[in-house]
């Protein structure tokens, strides 16, 4: 992304290119499955985005549990099936032929109730040559839920399509209805093979250098959580995401997770990885901070500032200087205050001058930030707001 300079030096207010809501956050993807399809998402929103998949999926022509489940439903057909993700009915149809039995299973398929959660898993359904007998508008396991024990569903055998994990509360409010569940792990997650992606968005979400966290499952949330847990990094993390850090989530049974350990997520009205996007175009600008200095409208984001709306890239050194003096705008910093805020443990006064001429290069506009000879420096608000922030 090309830095555009200002030509009058004095805030001119020439239009800038739009440079995307997301300009100058960097947005963690967990996702295993389409996570190039949200990082894009992201990216074209002005997004940096730190890939770190939480999990691998376990093949489905590989896995012997769902080989197993298949064989049980076709040699003994349930009174119901509950298709839960479009993605796994089609390809729990396809390892089924794989094996030789999709052809029995669709039969069985074609004799049950069938039941489909929301329209895309209703499209595979159809695809398949099959036909849903009822499927909920709003696309919710509850409405599922409820339909079936409105039934009764005591003594029915009823098999329900399975997600990565046990859908939480719905297996046991079937069992505890007298139901005999048979549960479809149609994919299953493991640990990713590679867990440096993984440490790595861990250490950024701890030190702040990542501005939200996306997850699209809860077994993705369950490895994360773990994984901080076997670093003893989990208080830290939870700390993170209680302030600085933004847990967004698909939906809510993606949350229940981070819910269990007191985190609160944001998650967007429709379960959707578009909707996901826009609420964090909504969510990560209104919380970054936004001054008037030196003629300019200063917005301090994740790794860039917005200086009047053209991002521009600071580095590690110079945001934390910056995020320091924007604590107490319009007051004086001392030098040894901002050396205390520096990342590592110097002693030296002089780094607080290399890192903060490096932070004045960067933002294009030296009068942003004005030297206090032998006190430190201060943002340069502008006059109208000085005398609120300022006691000299």
């Amino acid at each position: 992304m090309d830095d555009v300079s200002d030509a009058d030096g004095g805030g001119g207010k020439a239009r800038r290119p739009d440079h995307g809501p997301l300009a100058g956050f960097t947005v963690g993807v967990t996702a295993a499955r389409r996570a190039d399809e949200l990082g894009a998402l992201l990216g074209r929103r002005g997004a940096a985005v730190q890939y770190a998949p939480a999990l691998r999926i376990v093949p489905l022509s590989d896995d012997a549990e769902l080989m197993s489940a298949t064989k049980r439903i076709v040699d003994r057909a349930p009174d119901v099936v509950v298709a839960t993700t479009a993605i796994g009915f089609r390809g729990w149809v396809e390892a089924a032929d794989g094996w030789g039995l999709g052809d029995a299973l669709l039969e069985r398929l074609r004799a049950v109730e069938l039941l489909a959660r929301g329209p895309k898993v209703k499209g595979a359904v159809r695809a398949a040559g099959l036909t849903e007998r009822w499927s909920p508008a709003s696309e919710s396991m509850a409405e599922v839920l409820d339909r079936l024990l409105e039934e009764g569903v005591a003594g029915r055998r009823i098999a329900v399509q399975l997600h990565g994990e046990p859908l939480p509360g719905f297996v046991e409010a079937l069992r505890e209805a007298g139901a005999d569940v048979v549960g479809v792990p149609v994919y299953r997650w493991l640990p990713p093979e590679d867990l440096g992606p993984v440490d790595r968005l861990l250490d950024a979400a701890v030190s702040r250098g990542v501005d939200a966290v996306t997850f699209t499952s809860a077994p993705a949330a369950v490895s994360l959580l773990g994984r901080a847990e076997e670093r003893g990094l989990l208080p830290d993390l939870l700390a993170a995401f209680g302030h600085d850090v933004l847990p967004a989530c698909v939906g809510p049974v993606t949350a229940v997770p981070l819910q269990a350990h007191g985190v609160a997520t944001v998650q967007p009205e429709r379960f959707r990885l578009g909707p996901l996007v826009q609420l964090l175009c909504q969510e990560l600008p209104a919380r970054a901070r936004a001054l008037p200095v030196a003629g300019y409208r200063l917005e301090i984001r994740g790794h860039a500032v917005l200086v009047d709306g053209d991002p521009r890239p600071v580095p590690p050194a110079g945001m934390a200087l910056l995020r320091a003096l924007a604590r107490r705008p319009g007051w004086v910093v001392p030098r040894a205050e901002l050396l205390r805020a520096l990342p590592g443990t110097g002693r030296d006064e002089h780094a607080v001058e290399t890192a903060m001429a490096r932070l004045r290069t960067s933002l294009g506009a030296p009068k942003l930030i004005q030297t206090v000879v032998k006190r430190g420096y201060r943002l340069s608000l502008d006059p109208a707001t000085d005398a609120k922030y300022t006691t000299d």
